[in-house]
């Protein structure tokens, strides 16, 4: 972590970094298909659900790619899944039942509130994401904590994804700050922590399932450890400088 500059800001992943997407949505897709009987349309229900997130993955990197609109990618990702040639109305009705049910299972990590708390008076805070605005200031309103956010931009509105050094600034500038002063925290070791790097931010990467493997990254694996990383606690490398 660079020592020349203090960090001022941090800016946030959302979707498995602050708010348990991955739970959520494979909770909300398993009741979603009982609702829809088709639990048993698959080999089982926990290859059902790995197939949903196997097309998730897929078509989300295709919209980070630049090559597919928003609302495209959950539209295919529903004809994938099912297996048929829906129109859109028909992929957006069923995407819309799953949402319910998904929504249904939105909860913040546990660590979240208490980190925010903890930094909230020695930094200002922003969102970035690769999703869009529409979809995550409802998250962060239904959560509570829109308001510990200063600014939220979104791929989909910006029309730049990370890792593109554009989002990264973008999401500087709306915070005033060059990005020396700016901090990213997300779970993708290279979406976030390594775009991040490369845009000139101090990138961290939030490995909660303690992969590690990426030596040249600064690595948490718990956000109860950021605090001390940011103010300069030399268990994780960082120079007494920050804070």
């Amino acid at each position: 972590m660079p020592s020349h500059t203090p960090i001022r800001a941090v800016l946030w992943d959302i979707d498995d970094t602050i708010f348990d997407y991955a739970s959520a949505d494979r909770a909300g897709m398993l009741n979603h298909l009982r609702a829809e009987g088709l639990a048993d349309g698959h080999d089982s229900v926990g290859r059902a659900l790995d197939r949903w997130k196997e097309l998730t993955a897929l078509h989300w990197r295709r919209f980070e790619a630049g090559g597919i609109r928003f609302e495209d990618q959950r539209r295919d990702r529903v004809r994938d899944f099912l297996g048929q040639a829906l129109s859109d109305a028909e992929a957006d009705a069923w995407f819309g039942r799953y949402m319910s049910h998904y929504e249904a299972a939105w909860a913040l990590f546990p660590d979240t509130l208490p980190v925010l708390d903890v930094l909230a008076a020695d930094y200002r805070h922003g969102a970035l994401s690769n999703s869009s605005v529409h979809n995550q200031e409802r998250k962060l309103r239904a959560l509570g904590v829109r308001d510990r956010f200063e600014v939220l931009l979104c791929a989909a509105e910006l029309g730049v994804a990370k890792p593109a050094a554009a989002a990264f600034h973008a999401a500087c500038r709306a915070l005033g700050l060059p990005p020396g002063q700016v901090a990213y925290v997300g779970d993708q070791p290279d979406i976030d922590a390594r775009g991040a790097v490369e845009a000139g931010l101090t990138g961290i990467w939030l490995d909660r399932a303690g992969l590690g493997g990426r030596p040249e990254l600064t690595r948490i694996t718990d956000l109860a450890q950021l605090p001390g990383l940011l103010r300069g606690d030399t268990r994780f490398g960082a120079p007494s400088s920050f804070g």
